[in-house]
């Protein structure tokens, strides 16, 4: 069987656990999704809403197929393959792995059953624990890269995951909750928006570590910056409702060409998830409907809102270099998933510039292209993010859902600029 795989992996630095750590953070990371999964009723595991939103037993089965497709059918000696047919199913975009199923029509497939894809997760597991323990040392350096790598894959399907359930239940008039033991959130005022001065000038950009970083991450090379001043937080809902009260969606010159065809064929009128019942505005959240509060940050919205938005106020996004030059010296602290909220928050007024990790994905201006010297690792792993360096745009900063070991200043994500259903939301920035 020729996958076309290369001897490493869609990274920047050759990352190399010990056998033991790489034990521990497999069975976390696999039990973290299961966990994600138990409040589920076994219903919720097979809807598909959205061609975006794929379903949770989709998500769980396409995180195991990875670890068989590109470890165990390459280094596990007399491996078999738990189901011939989970190859086509379970492919999500690797061309160069073969055929799969249509993405749009994965919430057709009663089958195979919730039961079963578990059991495929733990043969997968097992075998792959065999693997980790008795691999010899030469292949131990290129199981230890795919794993990696898959680690940090499982983990942006956790995301995914909770991601889509919200979807997937939004659109259910009952509006049930994902879970109602949920925490409320802080009740406070939002701070003040304040604007942080930068000097700009030849700034260095991109990852230079040891550890993980993807490979669209790097090369590390330099950039001239303008100066330029970036607001102290995010926008939060009673400034967006400030846009929708002055009649933000409805009129065409505060919009892109293609924000206002989208917002017309959408009927948007206000970001998703939002619903007026009784004169009071409402969200939908993963614990379920409630009151909008207007101190926390605007999410769901795409990024011709948040462009939209800034022109009304006369200020612009920042680029995705601006953003990583003001983060770059911050902890990486923040309303990411393991605070428990799984919903943005207030910000606290804790120091200058805030909220640059968790809360939401930050939109910028900047289109996901490549960093200049970047090249893709040849093989089916080269699909993993530069074949995706087109007709997108960066976010950073990670959001409410986003696990706090899987961020970091220089992790760009990339999104169409119609797409609401991720947390995404955005802060304001001028030219100096």
């Amino acid at each position: 069987m020729n996958l076309s795989i290369p001897p490493t992996m869609a990274t920047t630095s050759l990352f190399v656990l010990s056998r033991y750590d790489a034990l521990q953070q497999f069975r976390t990371v696999r039990q973290d999704s299961e966990n994600l999964c138990k409040p589920l009723k076994i219903e919720d595991y097979v809807i598909q809403t959205n061609p975006q939103a794929s379903p949770a037993k989709w998500h769980l089965a396409h995180v195991t197929w990875f670890y068989e497709t590109f470890i165990l059918t390459v280094f596990s000696q007399n491996y078999r393959e738990f189901h011939p047919r989970f190859r086509y199913l379970f492919n999500s975009y690797y061309e160069q792995i073969g055929e799969f199923f249509p993405r749009p029509q994965r919430g057709w497939l009663s089958r195979p059953t919730v039961e079963e894809i578990y059991r495929y997760r733990a043969y997968v597991d097992e075998q792959m624990v065999q693997l980790i323990e008795s691999a010899n040392e030469k292949d131990w350096v290129n199981i230890n890269a795919r794993l990696v790598i898959g680690l940090h894959h499982e983990q942006q399907h956790q995301e995914l995951l909770l991601t889509d359930i919200k979807y997937n239940l939004a659109v259910n008039p009952l509006r049930p909750a994902y879970r109602e033991d949920l925490p409320t959130t802080p009740c406070r005022t939002a701070p003040k928006l304040n604007w942080l001065e930068y000097s700009g000038g030849l700034e260095s950009i991109g990852y230079d570590g040891e550890d993980f970083a993807y490979d669209n991450e790097s090369p590390r090379h330099q950039v001239y910056v303008p100066p330029f001043r970036l607001a102290s937080r995010l926008v939060t809902n009673g400034e967006y409702l400030e846009f929708i009260a002055a009649g933000g969606y409805e009129h065409p010159a505060l919009w892109l060409s293609d924000g206002w065809s989208t917002l017309q064929q959408g009927s948007w009128q206000t970001p998703l998830y939002w619903e007026k019942i009784d004169g009071q505005w409402w969200q939908m959240t993963l614990g379920g409907m409630r009151p909008l509060i207007v101190d926390e940050p605007v999410c769901h919205v795409s990024y011709y809102e948040a462009d939209a938005f800034s022109t009304w106020k006369n200020k612009r996004l920042p680029t995705e270099t601006e953003w990583e030059i003001a983060a770059r010296d911050l902890p990486r602290r923040g309303n990411l998933r393991d605070s428990g909220f799984l919903q943005p928050i207030v910000a606290e007024e804790n120091h200058e510039l805030l909220q640059m990790y968790g809360d939401v994905w930050e939109w910028t201006q900047s289109p996901y292209i490549p960093y200049p010297g970047y090249r893709p690792q040849p093989g089916a792993l080269g699909e993993y993010n530069g074949k995706f360096m087109c007709n997108q745009l960066v976010l950073r900063g990670g959001s409410c859902v986003t696990p706090a070991n899987h961020i970091r200043p220089t992790y760009r994500n990339f999104f169409y600029p119609h797409e609401r259903w991720q947390f995404k939301g955005f802060r304001l920035a001028e030219d100096l």
